[in-house]
């Protein structure tokens, strides 16, 4: 299982980012520990100074503006 955090304020593309993955977490059939993280001392703890970003397993794959789908299926895919 994978632990996946939205970094974020709330904002729509936040929202929308949180949905994408989940979306694709289920497409592929890949199990997740999801979470939203709206704290923003603890978003500034991993280093990310825009948002919305994600977080896989302990490491940031994105930070700033909504991804692409396939970016977040891929990032799901890799071990």
């Amino acid at each position: 299982m994978k632990d996946v955090k939205v970094l974020g304020s709330g904002c729509k593309r936040c929202q929308d980012t949180a949905a994408m993955v989940q979306a694709e977490a289920a497409k592929l059939g890949v199990a997740i520990a999801f979470e939203k993280v709206f704290d923003m001392a603890a978003i500034a703890g991993y280093g990310v100074a825009a948002t919305p970003a994600i977080v896989i397993d302990g490491k940031v794959v994105h930070a700033g503006g909504l991804p692409k789908s396939e970016d977040v299926a891929q990032w799901l895919k890799e071990n």
